[in-house]
């Protein structure tokens, strides 16, 4: 097949795709060669290490999250980043969050930042949901599910970041009661979350 044809077909790929790599080319049959040729004249971007996108989607400020689903599939979004992706609170995380696996080790990720927590199987699919991004599936948490976590991760983040995660996601109508006693229960933090739970019933 002419290389202009190939080309064609990658752009069409990553047109559908939001982000290619080098096993998306294998399962269509085109030379993964392409890509760096594709690189080298400017038709395509390396947005990270064995990730290809459109030169105009390179600069979406949703990269970074779309970047490391791509990279580490097995994580979720989390906590200060997922509070971001609400617009939930005043958080603005240079920093990437990634719950993985409890059995999982640290992937080694040089670009974007990254911090990882590990969370039990239980809890890491609790409340995942799914949202598209750039036209790419990323794996993240409800906010229901986010601001337990904040609880849960207290120690990181500063207690007060989870207040405040608690009272902005309920004045934005984007939690239900019952919902944040279900991912309180699952993420063990029942009794710290109760006073201020009990303090939104009133």
């Amino acid at each position: 097949m002419p290389k202009s044809t190939y080309e064609d077909l990658v752009l069409s790929l990553a047109e559908r795709l939001g982000s290619i790599r080098a096993r998306d080319l294998a399962g269509e049959g085109i030379p993964t060669v392409i890509l760096s040729r594709m690189v080298a004249s400017g038709r395509l971007e390396r947005s990270t290490r064995g990730i290809y996108t459109l030169p105009e989607a390179a600069t979406s400020e949703h990269r970074p999250l779309i970047d490391l689903s791509l990279r580490v599939p097995s994580a979720v979004v989390c906590l200060l980043s997922a509070l971001r992706h609400y617009q939930i609170g005043t958080q603005s995380p240079r920093d990437v969050w990634l719950a993985i696996p409890s059995s999982l080790s640290s992937p080694r990720v040089s670009y974007p930042r990254v911090r990882y927590v590990w969370m039990s199987p239980a809890s890491l699919s609790a409340g995942v949901e799914e949202a598209v991004l750039d036209g790419v599936s990323v794996r993240i948490f409800a906010p229901a599910k986010t601001v337990a976590d904040c609880f849960k991760f207290r120690n990181k983040l500063g207690l007060d970041v989870a207040i405040d995660a608690l009272t902005d996601s309920w004045r934005k109508g984007l939690v239900s009661m019952p919902d944040l006693w279900h991912f309180a229960k699952i993420d063990r933090v029942a009794n710290v979350m109760r006073p201020y739970l009990e303090t939104l019933s009133t």
